[in-house]
């Protein structure tokens, strides 16, 4: 894949110099794949010059399983095993996973592609973290944490928090009038119906452990309600209707009806990838006759790992609520019947936008350029620089009580001290943008103070999204998250935020040469419709010339 600098710099790279910097990780693994022709186990530039030089990693390296053996008999990156070996270790790889290194480094050696310096240098990274973990510290079981095990994993408080992500996790997408939260008292008979209502271990997704036991949606609406179940489809992939009357059925006789559908490992994996974003099968037609017939609220809940084009149940007057609850984990099911009730008052937002399906019409997958052109026809890719129609938008969310919040004291103007040890001041000013390490950055940020108001009857957790849009110009995205805070909020009394942006990290954008800057003008700052407009101004200290 061909990707450009800019790009690299300003998205790609952002996530995982936060990991290494923020979160201070132990280990970074490199992908199987090429980019702009290098594969990335292969790469100096990556791992050495940037993750571990520029970034600072204390840590190890280590290759995604068998990448190495795939950019030699795959890609053909290189002509012999041996220079494959070479390639990755002299790149900055410390550990392979996988059996290709420990074939042929040693070869790679003999032959002179290798020196012992290198693999002194991959031992002494690995080795270090072995030691942090104390595994040279003697017999395990007499260490700290030696006697771990399933009990201490599934202990009262482990479970309760899985069921508390998943209540946090959940989405809610649409509410029309009052159709939920469900009423214990008008809806005494629920029928629950979908491939995916009683699901079990695909709640979990992909790259989990075992699960100390499972409330399925059917079990987590039993616990409040009585219920009526029918799968309507066999699986996700719903490849026919044999199942659809008595799903019908059910709709007509129970007061409410939820309908649990979307994905799962099937349809969606790291070893599969899905081709378009429709409900799978004849999912769709299911909904849509279930809710016509269902003679209370219907509500559509959603698993999935990613967006789904669900634009006919948005759009359908039937259909009352939607929830998405992406794979939601072991307790997903009772977290999924806290929010339908009420006992939990949903504060997710989307970490994605949810695009149409004529979206990957219009862009191809291997494709990975950010910004929107018009003469390619091309629409850009996330909620920062595609321009088309949504689904549902980045960051969408609804809650069963109302927030209001007000700015209450945020500065008009900033000023952005420049390091007086370049050669002249104007020369970090190119097209009103300063580059960032020409600025004095540490501790440089624009503060907030929010009120948030719970003028509603339920308290409520306000999951609040600061986004900013910078001055116009040919880099910037048209807006992009900058902040964000989780505030909870009893019903009839509000709480104040405090919101710090660090200028330099989040206010600056990237130019075409992968150079990030920092626009000098106006700011707009925006927290849904509360908007508020901070001017960055330049101010250079003393001039030393050189």
């Amino acid at each position: 894949m061909q990707v450009s600098k800019q790009d690299i710099v300003d998205t790609f790279d952002v996530p995982f110099k936060m990991c290494v910097q923020d979160g201070n990780v132990a280990s970074v693994m490199c992908s199987y794949n090429e980019v702009n022709g290098v594969p990335t186990c292969a790469d100096p530039n990556l791992l050495r010059n940037t993750v571990r030089g520029q970034w600072k990693l204390d840590g190890y390296i280590v290759s995604d399983c068998d990448s190495v053996g795939v950019f030699y008999n795959t890609q053909h990156y290189t002509t012999t095993p041996e220079q494959a070996a070479a390639d990755a270790i002299k790149a900055g790889l410390d550990l392979d996973c996988g059996p290709f290194l420990a074939q042929h480094s040693e070869d790679a050696v003999k032959q002179g592609l290798l020196n012992e310096v290198d693999i002194n240098n991959a031992l002494v990274n690995t080795l270090r973290v072995q030691m942090r973990l104390g595994m040279f510290d003697g017999e395990p079981s007499v260490q700290p944490f030696g006697k771990l095990g399933p009990k201490d994993v599934c202990t009262a408080s482990n479970q309760e928090l899985a069921l508390e992500a998943a209540r946090q996790g959940i989405v809610l997408l649409k509410n029309s009038g009052v159709s939920l939260p469900l009423s214990h008292r008008r809806h005494r008979t629920v029928a629950v119906i979908g491939p995916n209502s009683d699901a079990t271990v695909s709640m979990i997704g992909n790259y989990a452990g075992v699960a100390c036991g499972y409330t399925s949606p059917l079990q987590g609406i039993g616990n409040y309600v009585k219920t009526i179940h029918q799968l309507g489809c066999a699986n996700v992939a719903c490849r026919d209707d044999k199942l659809f009357s008595a799903a019908i059925d059910a709709a007509r006789q129970a007061d409410a009806t939820v309908l649990v559908m979307g994905l799962d490992q099937s349809i969606e994996a790291e070893f599969r990838d899905r081709t378009g974003l429709l409900l799978p099968g004849r999912q769709q037609e299911l909904v849509s006759k279930v809710a016509k017939a269902s003679k209370g609220p219907t509500v559509l809940v959603l698993m999935s790992g990613g967006p789904i084009d669900v634009s006919f149940a948005k759009n359908d007057p039937r259909i009352g609520a939607i929830l998405w609850a992406g794979y939601p984990g072991q307790a997903g099911g009772a977290a999924i019947a806290d929010v339908l009730y009420g006992t939990t008052n949903p504060g997710g937002k989307l970490p994605m936008t949810w695009y149409p399906q004529d979206y990957v019409s219009n862009l191809a997958m291997t494709d990975m350029a950010m910004r929107s052109s018009r003469h390619r026809n091309y629409p850009g890719r996330t909620y920062r620089f595609y321009k088309g129609p949504v689904v549902y938008p980045f960051g969408h969310g609804l809650s069963y009580t109302n927030f209001i919040h007000t700015i209450v004291n945020a500065p008009h103007v900033v000023t952005v001290p420049l390091d007086g040890h370049r050669r002249s001041g104007n020369a970090t000013v190119l097209g009103k943008a300063i580059k960032v390490n020409h600025a004095r950055c540490n501790k440089l940020s624009v503060g907030l103070q929010v009120n948030v108001k719970n003028t509603g009857s339920k308290d409520g957790t306000y999951t609040m999204l600061v986004f900013s849009t910078p001055p116009a110009g040919h880099w910037a995205p048209s807006k992009q998250l900058v902040a964000f805070a989780k505030v909870y909020v009893p019903a009839r009394s509000e709480q104040q935020v405090g919101i710090s942006i660090h200028v330099c990290k989040f206010l600056s954008v990237v130019d075409r040469s992968g150079v990030r800057r920092i626009p000098i003008g106006l700011h707009r700052i925006h927290i849904g419709d509360v908007k508020h407009s901070v001017s960055l101004e330049a101010a250079t200290l003393g001039v030393i010339k050189s």
